[in-house]
C-alpha cells in the first residue's frame, strides 16, 4: 500500500513539475540571456561576489523541471513495477516524457508566432509601398518594423540591420524563416536582390497569396473544431446509452433464461 501512495505521489509531483516547468522554461531562458548579456555589457570583476564568473554565466544551475518530472514519473513506474521490467520501463518513461514535455510548445511563443504570421502579409504590403516610393530595401524594412510593432518587428528590424551591415541578403532574410509564410518572402527577396527584378510586385502578390492561405487555415480549423466537439458528446451519451437501454435488455433477457 506504502509502494502505490509513494508512486501516485511521485506521478502528482511529475505532473505538477511539468506543469511549472513548461510555463516557466522560456521566460527563464530569456532572463538567463539578459542576465550574461548585461554582465557582459557592464563587466564583472571576479570574485565580487556577484554569483557569476568573469564572463557572466552564472556558475549555479537552476533545476531543470522537466527533467525532474520526468525521472518522478520514471520513480514511480519503478514502483508499481517490480523487478527488471520495471527497471527498463521507468527508464524508457523517463526518456520519453523528457522528450515529449521538451516539445511542447509555450503559449507565449505560440501567440508571438500566430501574430508575426497575421502581421506578414500587412508587411509585405507596407514593403512594397515603400519601395515603389524609392526607398531602399534595407530602409524599407526598418521603416516598417517602427511603423509596424509587435513580435514580427523585432525580425525585420535584423533583416534591415543586417542588410545595412553589409551583409547578404540570403544571410539577412534568413531572420524571417521562424515567421510562418516568411520563407516565402525571403524567397521573393533574395531572388530579387540576385536577378535584379523589382521586388514590389512580388511582395504585393505574396500579401495576396498569405491572405487567402490565413482565410483557408481559418476555415479547415472551423471544420475541424466542429468535428473535435462531437468526441465529447460521444463519450457523454454512448455509456449514458448503454447503461439505460442496452443493460436492462440484457439483465432481462438474463432473467428469463436463467
Amino acid at each position: 500500500m506504502s509502494g502505490i501512495t509513494l508512486a501516485v505521489g511521485c506521478l502528482a509531483g511529475a505532473a505538477l513539475l511539468a506543469t511549472v516547468a513548461v510555463n516557466r522554461r522560456r521566460p527563464r531562458r530569456r532572463l538567463r540571456r539578459l542576465t550574461t548579456h548585461g554582465s557582459t555589457t557592464v563587466g564583472r570583476v571576479p570574485g565580487d561576489g556577484s554569483g557569476g564568473d568573469a564572463s557572466g554565466t552564472p556558475t549555479s544551475r537552476r533545476v531543470d523541471g522537466i527533467r525532474l518530472a520526468a525521472a518522478l514519473a520514471g520513480v514511480a513506474v519503478a514502483v508499481l513495477v517490480e523487478g527488471w521490467p520495471g527497471m527498463v520501463s521507468a527508464l524508457l518513461i523517463a526518456v520519453l516524457l523528457d522528450r515529449l514535455l521538451r516539445r511542447i510548445e509555450h503559449p507565449a511563443d505560440r501567440n508571438r508566432r500566430l501574430r508575426a504570421a497575421a502581421d506578414l502579409p500587412l508587411a509585405a504590403d507596407l514593403m512594397a509601398a515603400a519601395l515603389r516610393a524609392g526607398a531602399p530595401v534595407e530602409r524599407s524594412v526598418i521603416a516598417v518594423a517602427d511603423a509596424l510593432g509587435g513580435p514580427l518587428a523585432e525580425q525585420l528590424r535584423r533583416v534591415g540591420r543586417t542588410l545595412q551591415l553589409g551583409g547578404l541578403p540570403q544571410e539577412a532574410w534568413a531572420h524571417l524563416s521562424a515567421v510562418p509564410g516568411g520563407q516565402r518572402v525571403a524567397t521573393a527577396a533574395v531572388r530579387s536582390a540576385s536577378s535584379g527584378s523589382a521586388l514590389a510586385g512580388a511582395l504585393t502578390r505574396l500579401a495576396d497569396d498569405l491572405r487567402a492561405d490565413r482565410v483557408t487555415t481559418i476555415e479547415a480549423a472551423a471544420r475541424r473544431s466542429g468535428v473535435l466537439i462531437v468526441l465529447p458528446l460521444g463519450l457523454c451519451f454512448l455509456p449514458a446509452f448503454i447503461l439505460a437501454g442496452l443493460v436492462p435488455v440484457i439483465v432481462a433477457v438474463l432473467g428469463d433464461v436463467l
